[in-house]
């Protein structure tokens, strides 16, 4: 019985964290047990920036990805998983790193939620003034 060899990354933005199992296999993608297309309802854009790093790489047939992917809202889940798919890739293969590095799959993005501030309605948008 030959053992299966898996890959395993995390990727993060804003508040999402995905984790990512990459193994051998046909192409296929599960999302917390659902399919790309069920889980993000068919965004054209999220499913493409999704295999992003397969198809930079030309790997989209060649592996299966399992993927835990929680916190955040849609977008920042999108771009955690393929921040996670694109660092099993290295995990993988490390020849693939400067051609990730070079599409900017590889960076994690830093940016978060400023948080908010007394007597302001948001991080930096303050109430509406009156003048009468």
């Amino acid at each position: 019985m030959a053992k299966k060899i898996q890959y395993f990354a995390t990727g993060r933005r804003k508040e999402s964290v995905a984790r990512v199992r990459l193994m051998q296999g046909s192409g296929k993608i599960l999302i917390n047990g659902k399919s790309p297309e069920e889980y993000f309802r068919g965004s054209a854009t999220h499913l493409l920036s999704l295999t992003l790093p397969l198809s930079v790489t030309g790997t989209e047939k060649k592996f299966d990805a399992v993927v835990k992917v929680e916190g955040g809202g849609v977008t920042g889940q999108v771009e955690a998983v393929r921040h996670g798919i694109a660092r099993a890739l290295v995990a993988y293969d490390e020849s693939f790193k400067t051609e990730l590095r070079r599409a900017g799959l590889l960076t994690r993005d830093p940016r978060e939620k400023e948080r908010k501030k007394y007597g302001l309605k948001k991080a930096r948008r303050a109430p509406q003034f009156s003048k009468r």
